[in-house]
Order: C-alpha cells, then sequence, then structure tokens
C-alpha cells in the first residue's frame, strides 16, 4: 500500500519519498484526509469546472468561477477563498499549494473591476495569505512562500485635502513577482514592485521598490542584504 500510495503522490511532487519515521496509522491518516479533499474537489464538477485531482479543503470558495482558471493537482487548505471577479480573472498552473484560510481576490466590488492574478506552476504559498490583483498580480513558477504574505497591487489617491480620501479614486500599476523566489513568513509587497527570479526575501520584509534578480533583501522598508552568486 505504502508503494501504490507513494507512486500516486509523485504524480504531484515528482521528489516526494516517504520518510522511514512515517508508520502505517499515519499513513492511514494521511489517505483519508486526501481522500476527502478529493471529493470535496469533485464537487467543481456541479460548477462546470474540471476538478483536476483538486485536494480541496473544508469550507472553501469561488466567486465568479467562471473567471478561474486552474491546473492539474491544485491543493486548497481549509477556508480559502477566490474572487475571479476581474479583467483576466484568476490563472493557477500545475502543482500548485494555497494554505488554509488565504484569500486571492481579484475585486470585491463591481465598480472599477481590477485585472487578474496569475500563479506560475510548482508553486506553494502558506496560511493566512492575502493576494490582492486589482492592478495586476504575477507569481512565476516554483517559489516558496510563508505565512501571511500580503501582495497589495493597488494604491488610494490622496492629494485633495477637501475630498474624503475614500472619494478620490485609487491608481494601479501591479505586482511581479519571477520564478524560483522564496519569502519569509509575514512579507508584505507593495504596488508597482517588481520581483527578479531567484530572490529570498527576509520574513516580515516590507517591499517598496523593485530588486534585480539573484537579490537576497529585507527590513521595513526592504534593502539589498547581499546578492545571490
Amino acid at each position: 500500500m505504502r508503494s501504490i500510495i507513494q507512486y500516486i503522490v509523485k504524480l504531484r511532487n515528482p521528489s516526494f519519498q516517504f520518510d522511514t519515521a512515517v508508520d502505517n496509522r499515519i499513513l492511514l491518516e494521511f489517505l483519508s484526509i486526501q481522500l476527502l479533499g478529493l471529493i470535496r474537489g469533485s464537487r467543481m464538477l456541479l460548477k462546470g469546472k474540471n476538478p483536476k485531482f483538486m485536494l480541496r479543503g473544508k469550507g472553501v470558495k469561488f466567486i465568479a468561477v467562471s473567471r478561474i482558471r486552474f491546473g492539474k493537482f491544485l491543493k486548497l487548505g481549509d477556508y480559502v477563498t477566490f474572487s475571479g471577479l476581474g479583467r483576466e480573472g484568476i490563472k493557477i498552473g500545475k502543482n500548485v499549494g494555497i494554505g488554509s484560510y488565504s484569500k486571492v481576490i481579484v475585486s470585491t466590488s463591481l465598480n472599477a473591476i481590477g485585472y487578474g492574478i496569475k500563479i506560475g506552476n510548482n508553486v506553494g504559498i502558506g496560511e493566512f495569505a492575502y493576494l490582492g490583483g486589482a492592478g495586476g498580480l504575477e507569481i512565476g513558477d516554483d517559489c516558496i512562500i510563508g505565512q501571511y504574505l500580503s501582495c497589495h497591487p493597488e494604491n488610494h489617491n490622496y492629494g485633495d485635502v477637501n475630498l474624503p480620501i475614500r472619494l478620490q479614486g485609487v491608481n494601479r500599476h501591479g505586482i511581479k513577482i519571477g520564478a524560483n523566489c522564496w519569502m519569509g513568513s509575514k512579507v508584505t509587497i507593495l504596488d508597482g514592485v517588481t520581483i527578479g527570479d531567484g530572490c529570498v526575501i527576509a520574513a516580515g520584509a516590507v517591499v517598496t521598490k523593485s530588486f534585480p534578480a539573484n537579490s537576497v533583501i529585507g527590513g521595513l522598508p526592504a534593502k539589498l542584504l547581499k546578492t545571490r552568486v
């Protein structure tokens, strides 16, 4: 049984190997959780979507599902929320995992809807992430991301002191994160930022400007610490 389960898991993660400390009791518990996720994922058929072996946690919510596309083996933790309300909606590659209580939101209002969110292949995102897509958000292939990532591709205008800020509209430039990046827990990325391929971002960093490929950055606001060579 162990070899069969390992073979199935390898379809999603080719480098996967069971640790020798995993006994049969843990293995059966793991299998039951995955089977429940597959059953929940199959409910996408009721929404006219091919589940593509989706592992779906409890309480996962889809808004504007017609504008959400995803690849094979999408793994969603409990109570993840998607809103595809946007010009380009949400596009997710294969072998993507999104942790529990995360929100992937292009727009929440029918007024001035946002652009969209694109997540590449083999991306893992920790729990409690907030991915906004109003000005456009792109995350490249093979990124590994800790808990509480926060991306905000939009800013409020505030230049007129005689008018409430909420009535002054917004400006949007978008956020782009390259491939093969590692971001620690509680990283915040603000509008207009481009992160090059192969960057490492320290936990708790607030990224307010762009950085080239292979940068190691951290701080508040984030600055270049060194370059990977």
